[in-house]
């Protein structure tokens, strides 16, 4: 019977232990920077993209050191950059002729 209840409140303080352990960080300093970091990289991308007119790949040597862990996909059909720092934020840039590169309210 002892054995039975394990299956069951096991997994669930394993999921309840998880989420707090990422919502603590999310909520924190390194929250924060995976944030910022994430708008950095959007950003930076989107202006090199569509203001600068160079490819991915030349794009990538713009990045700052320790930005390897933000991830880039780019939807040339609507000109935005999305970066994110996965499971922690996640920033959009967009370019407008007019007025260049520019963050998504988060």
């Amino acid at each position: 019977m002892k054995a039975r209840r394990w299956w069951i409140w096991g997994p669930a303080i394993v999921v309840l232990l998880l989420g707090g352990i990422w919502l603590t960080l999310k909520l924190t300093t390194t929250g924060t920077r995976a944030n910022l970091a994430s708008g950095y990289v959007a950003h930076v991308v989107c202006s090199c993209r569509y203001a600068g007119n160079r490819d991915m790949a030349s794009c990538k040597t713009d990045f700052e050191p320790g930005m390897e862990i933000v991830r880039v996909k780019d939807d040339p059909a609507k000109r935005r950059v999305t970066a994110s720092v996965p499971l922690l934020a996640s920033r959009t840039a967009f370019f407008d002729p007019e007025y260049g590169c520019t963050l998504e309210a988060p």
